[in-house]
């Protein structure tokens, strides 16, 4: 049972790693090409609502990033409907999880996906206008000066990964378990329910929990390959990535709790609607269903390797940032408190977290994103840790 166990690892890694690496990279150009403040400036009005849709889209966010991002538009002069546009639309989708979408449940199902994830984000948002107001007016954004490189494209894309590698790693052992030791006749008896009605059990389920766009394509495409209806996999992956309680927690403090029943209703009902949709346009037989490779390519092995070593990494660093930080700190240490802006999500606050604590003289960092603060302890000088944090791409509020 445990060969069985690591040959369906393998697999699911060797089909995941490829598209997820090349969904990586893509957002990493989109990082440099973008120019810095074209979001913030542009996101205002219904028209505003789309193209805060059409950015977010291809963007792989999950959401542990795209919270603070869309609270992040909305505090920089976004209206609510287009940050809700945002936040509704964005974790559904990105370059990785469409292509890892197309790679394990084929292409009709991830365009079929970004379709549903795009409608449901400009209604969302245009009610959400409609309903709550555009919010208060904070006036033009701050327009930053200067050009990314492809060096800053290339920290983004690791970056991305570094924020989901355990969702990831979440996302391949559930689909290799599932593969291996729940029969298929367990999730064969989801079909006896129709479409609407597995879709619905579905939507109960994943609804509370976190599940990241990427990380959950396997754990979909296994369940379909054990029966699952295929409608019902795309609520799996439409509602689950847009709906948890942080997720819910977060929306109901950055906009109340009118905008907050908006958001919700307008997911359940895209979503199940969206399963309805597929269901009647598409042949069950034209969905790929994950079973591994018959022939290993070898951008698929170097990808995989790849891909595992630097979750690895990742690991690894998250340990050692994690002992650090339970590190007794001297009660006669310097403490510097510094306001930090640029910070959008969580694999932001790892990436300073992580060039503090290198920096000479640092015992101890504690970053947090709302509100952008960094405390440091230790003997380094505010210009020194002023510095690192420049170095590191974001902005020291004086």
């Amino acid at each position: 049972m445990f060969a069985t166990f690591t040959s369906a690892l393998w697999a699911v890694m060797l089909e995941l790693a490829p598209w997820l690496l090349l969904g990586a990279a893509v957002a990493g150009l989109l990082h440099v090409l973008l120019p810095p403040g074209f979001v913030h400036r542009r996101l205002r009005g219904p028209r505003g609502v789309l193209e805060a849709v059409v950015l977010g889209v291809p963007l792989p966010l999950c959401s542990c990033g795209v919270i603070p991002a869309g609270l992040g538009l909305k505090k920089d002069g976004a209206t609510n409907g287009a940050s809700v546009a945002f936040i509704t639309a964005t974790p559904q989708t990105g370059v990785d999880s469409v292509l890892v979408s197309a790679s394990f449940l084929g292409w009709p199902f991830a365009l079929f996906k970004v379709a549903v994830a795009g409608i449901t984000g400009v209604i969302g948002g245009l009610v959400t206008d409609a309903v709550a107001g555009p919010g208060d007016d904070l006036g033009a954004p701050e327009v930053v000066d200067g050009r990314r490189t492809l060096r800053d494209g290339v920290e983004h894309g690791v970056e991305i990964l570094q924020n989901i590698w355990g969702w990831l790693v979440f996302g391949v052992l559930a689909s290799a378990a599932i593969t291996t030791f729940i029969p298929p006749s367990t999730f064969a008896g989801f079909a006896s329910l129709g479409p609407l009605g597995a879709a619905a059990v579905v939507l109960v389920i994943s609804t509370p929990l976190y599940v990241c766009a990427t990380a959950s394509v396997p754990i979909a495409a296994a369940l379909v390959a054990g029966g699952m209806p295929v409608g019902a996999a795309l609520v799996f992956l439409l509602a689950g990535p847009a709906t948890n309680v942080a997720t819910v927690g977060a929306v109901y403090r950055g906009f109340g709790g009118k905008v907050l029943g908006v958001y919700l209703t307008n997911i359940v009902v895209g979503s199940m609607i969206g399963a309805w949709a597929f269901e009647a346009l598409f042949e069950l037989g034209g969905v790929a269903a994950h079973g591994g490779h018959e022939h290993t390519t070898w951008w698929g092995l170097a990808s995989a390797v790849f891909l595992a070593a630097a979750l690895a990494w990742f690991a690894a660093q998250d340990l050692r940032l994690w002992i650090a930080s339970k590190r007794a700190v001297p009660s006669a240490a310097q403490v510097l408190e510094i306001r930090v802006d640029g910070m959008s999500c969580g694999g932001c606050v790892k990436k300073l977290t992580g060039r503090l604590q290198d920096a000479d003289g640092v015992e101890s960092v504690e970053v947090t994103l709302e509100p952008g603060l960094a405390v440091v302890r230790g003997g380094i000088s505010p210009e020194a840790a002023g510095a690192v944090i420049e170095e590191a791409g974001f902005r020291v509020v004086a």
